[in-house]
């Protein structure tokens, strides 16, 4: 009736009023649900009389005004589909999936910062900010956070995150500006625009143990990408902070 003119609304509601399906949900033998809205104008015995009468009916009424899922509090009435039909509530749960992970940061970013004064500094990180950004879109890059002068991401092939990498400390090299990177690809999982999981924490520290101007990636990475062309120059096993086992770094050599 949202859509209807006013006098297909009027017929529909003088249709609905006189028709009485009374006499045949005995004979309904389908499992049924009925629910219904606590603030609707109609008649609220109807609905719970109605289900009286199917046999096994589920009767559930729920808060709000519209009946209709698409147009609002869409996801109480799914809540309630979903466990009739499946016999559980689904949760708000996470989205786990594979994903190259990349972490950068400004090298020497406080004595930088004290040599040029707060406002220099803060137009030098717009700039690094802008920059990083339009590689970011190049490469089909997402941030996920931005921390002071750091960045983190997200990208969907290996390949394409190291290529973004090498990218991000050339171009912002141009603003007297030095990076480093940490890649590393494995499973994180997905809350909203949150992204954690142990690969989250391995790029975090494979990051913080690169040098300034280098792209260190794990093991993980460097096999992926074999026959891209991508050389790597090996860089041992490392224990990484926080994180079970030794772990084998590469250092991005050229892309």
């Amino acid at each position: 009736m949202y859509s209807a003119t006013p006098a297909a609304a009027a017929g529909l509601l003088r249709w609905a009023a006189a028709f009485d399906p009374a006499p045949i949900l005995p004979a309904i033998q389908a499992p049924t649900l009925v629910l219904e809205r606590s603030g609707t104008y109609h008649d609220h015995e109807s609905p719970r009389l109605a289900a009286a009468q199917i046999p096994n009916a589920r009767y559930v009424r729920l808060p709000g005004v519209d009946v209709l899922p698409y147009l609002a509090g869409a996801d109480a009435v799914l809540d309630e589909i979903e466990e009739f039909l499946t016999g559980a509530r689904g949760t708000a749960g996470s989205d786990r999936s594979l994903a190259t992970v990349m972490f950068t940061d400004i090298v020497g970013s406080t004595d930088k910062a004290s040599r040029l004064g707060d406002r220099r500094w803060r137009y030098l990180l717009e700039d690094h900010h802008a920059h990083v950004r339009r590689i970011l879109d190049r490469f089909r890059g997402v941030e996920v956070d931005t921390a002071g002068d750091g960045f983190f991401a997200t990208f969907d092939g290996p390949a394409r995150a190291v290529h973004c990498a090498c990218a991000i400390h050339e171009t912002v090299r141009e603003l007297d500006i030095e990076i480093r990177a940490g890649l590393h690809t494995g499973e994180v999982e997905r809350r909203g625009r949150a992204v954690t999981g142990l690969a989250v924490h391995v790029g975090a520290r494979v990051a913080a143990l690169a040098n300034a101007g280098e792209v260190l990636v794990t093991s993980t990475v460097q096999m992926l990408v074999l026959g891209s062309g991508i050389g790597f120059a090996d860089r041992g096993n490392h224990t990484l902070k926080g994180v079970p086992g030794r772990w084998q770094l590469f250092a991005v050599e050229h892309t």
